[in-house]
């Protein structure tokens, strides 16, 4: 079974993008299209806004720092959570990105063939396999590299993978 969501993407590299911010702006570029899923008025902010309210640096979001953050931003309404990848194809299946968190350097994971060493990306879909589940993420991009959509294994990635669900509390009318 294969579940794609139709999204538009973003490089972290845009031009709207303050050019400081870019090299570390996964996160919030990642935040902005999940909330891109709900009404405007849940989280009014672009990805500048977010990159200083969420508490980017130069070296990136901490997973910990998303989730309270966003919690924060979004008030008592909305669940901002970690989850499983139980949890990730629930919440694709009910037509909602999930914020995949590649990281080897926090999960002392520094040798190894991951997609990434440390960079957010939203989980637009997943295909089962026989032995592995494909994500399907939009990836933000990178200096030279543009926004596109690639398939990544979970099970080759899945000591340096962890997932933030953003959802309401009740269903949006």
């Amino acid at each position: 079974m294969k579940k794609i969501l139709n999204i538009n993407g973003k490089s972290q590299y845009d031009e709207d993008i303050k050019e400081s911010f870019r090299p570390s702006a996964c996160g919030p570029v990642t935040a902005r299209l999940l909330m891109d899923q709900f009404p405007p008025e849940a989280c009014p902010y672009d990805i500048n806004e977010l990159f200083t309210r969420l508490g980017g640096t130069k070296i990136g979001l901490v997973k910990g720092r998303f989730i309270r953050n966003m919690g924060k931003i979004l008030g008592s309404n909305w669940t901002v959570a970690e989850c499983d990848i139980a949890n990730v194809k629930r919440q694709i299946n009910n037509g909602r990105l999930i914020a995949a968190k590649f990281d080897k350097w926090f999960n002392f994971r520094w040798r190894g063939g991951y997609e990434f060493d440390y960079h957010w990306v939203p989980v637009i879909g997943y295909e089962e396999k026989e032995d592995d589940i494909e994500l399907i993420i939009h990836d933000n991009g990178a200096r030279n590299r543009p926004s596109q959509v690639r398939q990544v294994s979970y099970k080759k990635n899945k000591a340096v993978l962890s997932f933030v669900k953003i959802e309401p509390v009740r269903e949006l009318q």
